[in-house]
């Protein structure tokens, strides 16, 4: 068994959402390597996923992040995370009883369905968006709603905004297909704008 091999379907399961074969890619790395705390921070994440943790997808961007300044470094942090993770997610969905939503909504932002349905009573993206972009920020929970929002982007002529939120999304998921796809409609737009 190869670990890199192993590990790099790993994270590409995770990154296409597929966090079932994520979690027995990496616990197959874990039964045959089981110092590596990067499989091992990764069967936590892809578990966190599979529960329906809102916070695993981007714990799993941050690592990736991380990975590339120090991968001994960041398999530490994330270890400490995780494990100080773990209980306060219970004591925190104690002493916060209230819906993600309501907690979304206490971070100064709107959640991206409540903007979409903002759009379509005016049916104007580029107003809509333009009015509380400076005020507040979109909160994005679904991949299906960031791609659309991209997509949103480059029709109402933010197609440098969409780019600089593609670039990230890219380093973070290389090999993702809708994002490619999205990248492709992007660089049509430049062609046809220059």
């Amino acid at each position: 068994m190869s670990k890199h091999k192993t590990l790099s379907q790993a994270k590409e399961s995770f990154s296409k959402s597929d966090y079932k074969k994520a979690l027995e890619k990496f616990a197959a790395v874990l039964q045959n390597y089981p110092n590596s705390k990067e499989a091992y921070n990764g069967v936590i994440l892809s578990e966190m996923a599979l529960s329906g943790e809102g916070g695993a997808e981007a714990l799993f961007d941050y690592y990736e992040i991380l990975k590339e300044e120090n991968k001994e470094e960041a398999d530490l942090i994330m270890s400490e995370i995780l494990k100080n993770i773990d209980g306060t997610i219970e004591k925190l969905s104690e002493v916060f009883a209230e819906p993600l939503r309501d907690r979304l909504e206490l971070e100064d932002g709107i959640l991206y369905e409540d903007f979409k349905a903002i759009v379509e009573k005016t049916n104007n993206f580029k107003e809509t968006f333009e009015n509380i972009m400076f005020s507040t920020r979109v909160i994005i929970t679904h991949k299906a709603d960031f791609v659309d929002f991209l997509n949103r982007l480059i029709e109402n002529g933010f197609s440098e905004m969409a780019l600089s939120y593609l670039e990230n999304a890219l380093a973070a998921y290389p090999t993702d297909m809708e994002l490619h796809k999205v990248l492709k409609k992007l660089v049509k737009v430049k062609k046809l704008e220059n």
